[in-house]
């Protein structure tokens, strides 16, 4: 009955692309830190065994630093970790898995073959497989069963459930189930899926355990539980440092500064929060620059966008006889058949500049 912690995809060195370059360089550091927080974790939670499912560096190029700090997080862990490499960081020969000191308690999968690793006193078998390229059409699961006996037998794999046609090991929930083994500890997908059953096999997707950009939202972290043939009991552990949020702020009867700060959370100041105006907006546009300068010492980073549409008075003299109608006519035709809110949202901008325009005014 072993105590595990699952993880997966920290994507260690990433880019963070989406930030400003000094926020994006604190936050390369501030993901090193993930590992030594999970080293917390690991004897905070008395765990036995820890699974991580691939992915654990965004590619093959890492920084001296990042490697060196891994590799001492996982001796502090002083107990037996499981790596399979994944699709971002895939075992060869001039890989970071290569290299020769790693921590002894560590196990690297380095085939794509199935490899089983046997931990006597758990009375438990660990079996795993991993990405060789970037790319891996071929089932790791295929006519692959853990042998029937009174031992706890886990999976460590990088893949991709229910798709397949995936170049990513496509996993299907029949192999799950026929694999016999009582849980498949998975990574590939950034959201965590909650623990899923297929036949007599439990699996789950962790997530990352931080976010990096607003496809990767809330609260981000790994699993840790029990693993045993009757009974395995498995629960979420957030470990994020900062979230991403995507936030709706509706301007209409309030001011847009309102809006931004009534929708701002708590935790605004060491998160990473993208709000979107919505609502009818009556006059001149949101002036984007001052609302996130007004704003920006509430988050730690702050990303503004204007979906409002125009108020019903901005569309008021479209039946006039005059240029002024036959503009307002004409962009009230393109705003109806817009394909998507951004789209509105730039026309309604061009409406208000146009009137300004016709009326011989500064715009805002």
């Amino acid at each position: 009955m072993p105590k595990i912690i699952h993880a997966a995809d920290f994507h260690l060195d990433s880019a963070f692309g989406g930030l400003p370059v000094e926020k994006a360089r604190e936050r390369r550091r501030e993901s090193r830190e993930l590992v030594d927080r999970l080293t917390d974790l690991v004897r905070t939670e008395g765990a036995e065994v820890v699974l991580l499912a691939g992915d654990l560096f965004d590619g093959q190029r890492v920084f001296p630093e990042t490697l060196e700090r891994l590799k001492a997080a996982l001796a502090a862990m002083g107990c037996p970790v499981f790596i399979a490499p994944g699709n971002h960081d895939p075992y060869s020969p001039h890989s970071p898995y290569a290299a020769p000191d790693w921590p002894e308690n560590v196990h690297i999968f380095r085939s794509e073959a199935m490899e089983s690793m046997l931990l006597p006193d758990l009375d438990c078998v660990v079996h795993g497989a991993a990405f060789t390229s970037a790319e891996r059409t071929a089932s790791p699961l295929a006519g692959f069963s853990v042998p029937r006996d009174h031992r706890t037998h886990l999976l460590c794999l990088h893949g991709d459930v229910g798709k397949p046609a995936s170049q990513y090991a496509p996993l299907s929930r029949e192999q799950l189930s026929a694999c016999g083994a009582h849980y498949a500890a998975l990574g590939h997908v950034h959201q965590c899926s909650g623990v899923q059953r297929d036949g007599g096999t439990l699996w789950a997707y962790p997530g990352c355990p931080e976010g990096r950009g607003f496809d990767e939202l809330g609260d981000k972290g790994v699993l840790v539980g029990i693993v045993d043939p009757e009974e395995t009991q498995l629960h979420f552990v957030p470990l994020c440092r900062r979230r991403y949020w995507i936030l709706e702020a509706n301007v209409t009867d309030v001011s847009p500064q309102e809006a931004l700060e009534a929708v701002l959370p708590e935790s605004a100041l060491h998160d990473i929060c993208r709000v979107i105006f919505t609502g009818e907006l009556d006059g001149p546009g949101l002036d984007l620059t001052a609302l996130e300068s007004a704003c920006r010492d509430r988050c730690y980073a702050l990303e503004l966008r204007d979906h409002t549409r125009p108020a019903r008075s901005l569309w008021d003299r479209a039946g006039e006889d005059t240029l002024r109608g036959l503009f307002l006519r004409e962009m009230r035709s393109r705003y109806d058949a817009a394909p998507s809110e951004e789209a509105r949202g730039e026309l309604a901008q061009a409406v208000r500049f146009g009137l300004a325009a016709l009326d011989e005014r500064d715009f805002g």
